[in-house]
């Protein structure tokens, strides 16, 4: 008489002992290293494209200044440019927002009266403190604010948020590092415009200073929502503008600028997709197995429950 087939019950008695596994299932729910996602080229242009869209900002901002410096540029152009740009970056926020989970319209309306009254209060302010900006750095040689500008400018590209947020995401929330990287480029700006001739000027490049490192990211940030077309769009159209800006400033600085967009978004990919086959290779002495013998993770709608014994942590849902 045949030996009866093993079953993966514990409720009915069975002549197999309790840690009974056949030969040939063991080893049918092996995984190995099943957090470890591979990297592929495209995507990860795309994920490059806010960084390139930080740097397109920063070579612009200097591009300006330049020409204010030299009295190339109109200050009152440069003016009613940045009045332009927040119109219109207002108008695409807008239009993310109705694409978003509706609100209702009396917090809609409350929302765009605090902007525009915070935006006004803001305009008045800065003209007013235009002429001491101009005066800030009367006594600091210019060798000092170059080096000063460099360095603030590093630290805003270093800790700036390059995150995008999902679609009809509402949070509103700031990473202190995004913080301390908007500080940063506007203490940048603010020495830069200090060396400019007239107040008219200092308004205009702080105010264009405002829009670039303040209000930009808030809206590059929610650029997730969009299809990755409009970003790459956006992105080879920041990148154009900035180039076309700095070609007449010097060969290097065109030079510089072209090196660096080649470099984030081409370049740095590629490095990346070659580099895993040796990632693959050191994870093949310290892999994480997983596999039936593990104990069983509990899911309640679709999360798993992560428990953790240590004292003062609290167990919480985790999404899957």
């Amino acid at each position: 008489m045949s030996r009866p087939a093993w079953k993966r019950i514990l409720w009915q008695r069975q002549s197999y002992p309790d840690n009974y596994i056949p030969a040939d299932s063991f080893l049918a729910s092996l995984r190995r290293n099943p957090s470890f996602t591979p990297y592929t080229y495209w995507p990860l242009v795309f994920s490059c494209c806010p960084i390139t869209q930080h740097l397109g900002t920063i070579f612009i901002f200097v591009a300006v200044f330049v020409r204010l410096q030299e009295r190339s540029l109109d200050a009152r152009v440069l003016l009613w440019i940045s009045v332009a740009c927040f119109l219109a970056g207002y108008l695409v926020w807008e239009v993310l927002d109705y694409s978003a989970p509706p609100r209702g319209p009396s917090i809609r309306s409350s929302c765009c009266f605090k902007a525009l009254k915070s935006s006004l209060l803001f305009f008045l302010t800065l003209m007013g403190l235009a002429p001491v900006l101009r005066t800030l750095t009367a006594a600091t040689s210019s060798d000092s604010i170059w080096a000063l500008s460099a360095c603030q400018f590093l630290l805003n590209t270093l800790l700036a948020d390059y995150g995008c947020a999902n679609a009809g995401s509402q949070s509103q929330e700031s990473r202190l590092t995004s913080v301390l990287s908007m500080n940063a480029a506007i203490s940048s700006s603010v020495v830069l415009a200090s060396r400019l001739p007239d107040d008219l000027s200092v308004f205009a490049l702080v105010l264009f200073a405002v829009h670039l490192f303040a209000l930009f990211p808030m809206l590059r940030h929610r650029f997730g929502a969009v299809p990755p077309i409009l970003q790459a769009i956006l992105t080879v159209s920041i990148s154009a503008l900035s180039f076309a800006l700095t070609v007449s400033l010097s060969p290097f600085v065109t030079a510089l600028t072209l090196g660096i967009y080649v470099t984030v978004n081409v370049v740095a990919p590629g490095i990346l997709v070659w580099a895993q086959r040796y990632k693959k290779q050191l994870m093949r002495g310290y892999s994480e197995i997983r596999g039936p013998w593990d104990v069983a993770v509990p899911r309640v709608n679709g999360s798993e429950i992560v428990f953790d014994s240590r004292p003062g942590v609290y167990n919480t849902l985790s999404g899957t």
